[in-house]
């Protein structure tokens, strides 16, 4: 016959547990926490870019009024030209037409009483 054995059991107890987990330790801030970083970080960004498009339109408004505060300033200083141009062009005129009877200074060669504002532009003759 055939001998009998005995069967292998376990311990009084059991087992102790296995352990298939990785059991790492926390490092760093939890995702969460990273998320709300983020969007705080975003939030205070967006505020400083709507901060800085209020005082650039601000800025705009100021430049744009100073240059509607200056137009007349720069009429008058540009009717001041005009007016000392014409009258150099006029004794210009009438220095080098003086040999040139009935030859009148300033009058209109076009024989026309309307308003004529002359250009704005200067021409610098050339030195020969």
């Amino acid at each position: 016959m055939s001998a009998r054995g005995t069967q292998d059991l376990p311990p009084a107890g059991g087992y102790g547990q296995v352990r298939y987990r990785r059991y790492l330790p926390n490092r760093g801030p939890s995702g969460l926490v990273i998320m709300a970083g983020i969007t705080a970080f975003c939030a205070f960004g967006f505020y400083r870019v709507g901060q800085g498009n209020l005082e650039r339109r601000e800025l705009k408004r100021e430049n744009l009024w100073s240059r509607i505060h200056l137009i007349p300033l720069l009429t008058a200083e540009s009717d001041r030209d005009m007016y000392r141009r014409t009258l150099a062009a006029k004794n210009r005129e009438a220095e080098i037409m003086k040999d040139v009877k009935d030859w009148k200074a300033g009058e209109s060669v076009y024989n026309n009483t309307k308003f004529f504002t002359p250009p704005s532009y200067v021409i610098v003759p050339e030195d020969n």
